[in-house]
């Protein structure tokens, strides 16, 4: 790995999102929250990123307003050509249906509807999307399409989560925790689902986690502390998921 505390721009690509003194502020006076201290920060177009930093260290953040769940104070960010910080609420509505894919530690599943039937849920909010069923086997649930939440194990729901996010095709895939709730060897069949689709798709992946043995499958690893980027690390030599223990 190499370390470069200088700088936060990570080498090689083109970047899909620019972010330049990103700042955000919860609440006024002396209890207001400093969430985000002027990050600057580059996420480049295929990468498999991993942001690292104890709790309250904006991570989540920083996630929620690259997702366009949520504005910055201040500061710009870019989504390829387009300033996202200048986007109306509609046009962020319509780059997270198009451009991005969320999955977070709970599942959010459907308990009445089946893994396909929760899949099949979000392709009918895109142009081009996967098949709920194409979707599923990526995923290594191409046996379990038609069982019902309650008959999956939480590694396998979460791989349904996984599946539903994919199959919109999104060219961003932002994950909050996605192994938290599971052992590690859940972890592990979680943690190949979204190196595949990453490897397949191409598809440009950010994990937050507090696990720091997930940062040896990733491109390359932010360090977060006091809201700010405190260092990034480049992983010359990626450990796939199999690799991992924790």
């Amino acid at each position: 790995m190499s370390n470069d505390p200088t700088t936060h721009m990570m080498p090689a690509g083109a970047p899909a999102f620019r972010a330049r003194g990103l700042t955000k502020v919860y609440g006024m006076g002396e209890g207001a929250v400093h969430a985000l201290r002027g990050v600057d920060i580059d996420l480049h177009e295929g990468d498999f990123i991993v942001l690292l930093g104890p709790s309250g260290s904006g991570k989540s953040t920083l996630l929620n307003i690259v997702g366009g769940l949520d504005r910055p104070t201040a500061g710009t960010l870019h989504y390829r050509d387009t300033e996202l910080t200048a986007s109306s609420d509609r046009d962020l509505t319509a780059f997270r249906r198009q451009h991005v894919g969320f999955i977070f530690q709970f599942y959010n599943l459907i308990p009445s509807l089946t893994a396909r039937e929760n899949v099949a849920l979000v392709t009918e909010l895109v142009e081009k999307p996967m098949a709920p069923d194409e979707a599923l086997r990526l995923v290594g649930l191409g046996d379990r399409m038609n069982h019902f939440p309650a008959q999956l194990s939480g590694g396998e729901q979460q791989r349904v989560a996984v599946a539903r996010a994919v199959a919109k095709r999104p060219e961003v895939l932002l994950c909050d925790e996605p192994t938290g709730a599971l052992d590690s060897a859940t972890g592990v069949r979680v943690l190949e689902a979204l190196a595949d689709v990453n490897r397949t798709l191409g598809t440009t992946t950010v994990v937050i986690t507090h696990n720091a043995t997930i940062a040896g499958m990733a491109d390359h690893v932010v360090h977060f502390g006091d809201g700010r980027v405190v260092s990034i690390e480049t992983n010359t030599t990626k450990r796939r998921p199999s690799e991992l223990t924790w």
